[in-house]
C-alpha cells in the first residue's frame, strides 16, 4: 500500500485536502478503543513507523513487544527534536509514549469497545487515556530528575 493510498483509507481524504485534518481529528479521537485511535492519529507518521518499525520489528518479536518498541522509538524520535530545540537532552516523549503503548495493550487485553457510545464520550476516553498517560510521565520525570 502507497502512502497516499493508506492516508485515503485513514481519512477517508486524499492526501493534501481541505477536509484532511478535520477527519483526522474526527476519526481518531472518535475511534471506538485507544488502539484504533493510534490507526488515526498522524496517518503519515503511522504509515511510516508501521512499514519500517512494527513490521519488521514483528517478524522477530512477539506483537505485544514490537507494539512497546514502536511507541518507544516514535519518542525517541519526538526526544530528539526536542533535545536539538532545547539544547537539553530528554526522554520525556518516550516516558510517554511508553506509557500509550502500555495503555494500548492493556485496553486490547480488556477488549475495550465504545463504538456504541456517542461520538464525545469515546473522544473524552480516549483523551482521558492520553493524559494519565502524561500525568504518569510527569511523575516519572520528575522522580528521575530529582538526583539532577
Amino acid at each position: 500500500m502507497t502512502l497516499s493510498d493508506y492516508i485515503k483509507k485513514r481519512n477517508g481524504v486524499s492526501i493534501g485536502s481541505p477536509n484532511a485534518l478535520r477527519n483526522n481529528l474526527y476519526r481518531s479521537l472518535g475511534s471506538k478503543n485507544f488502539s484504533t485511535f493510534w490507526s488515526y492519529w498522524n496517518p503519515i507518521f503511522g504509515y511510516y513507523l508501521g512499514k519500517f518499525i512494527f513490521k519488521p520489528l514483528k517478524k522477530v518479536l512477539p506483537p505485544s513487544i514490537s507494539v512497546i518498541v514502536t511507541f518507544i522509538f516514535c519518542g525517541m524520535l519526538h526526544d530528539t527534536v526536542t533535545t536539538f530545540l532545547r539544547a537539553d537532552v530528554s526522554i520525556f516523549f518516550s516516558i510517554w509514549f511508553l506509557f500509550m503503548g502500555l495503555a494500548v495493550l492493556i485496553t486490547r487485553f480488556l477488549n475495550h469497545n465504545f463504538s456504541k457510545q456517542i461520538w464525545i464520550t469515546r473522544a473524552s476516553i480516549n483523551l482521558s487515556i492520553i493524559s494519565v498517560c502524561l500525568v504518569l510521565t510527569i511523575y516519572v520525570n520528575r522522580f528521575l530528575t530529582i538526583g539532577t
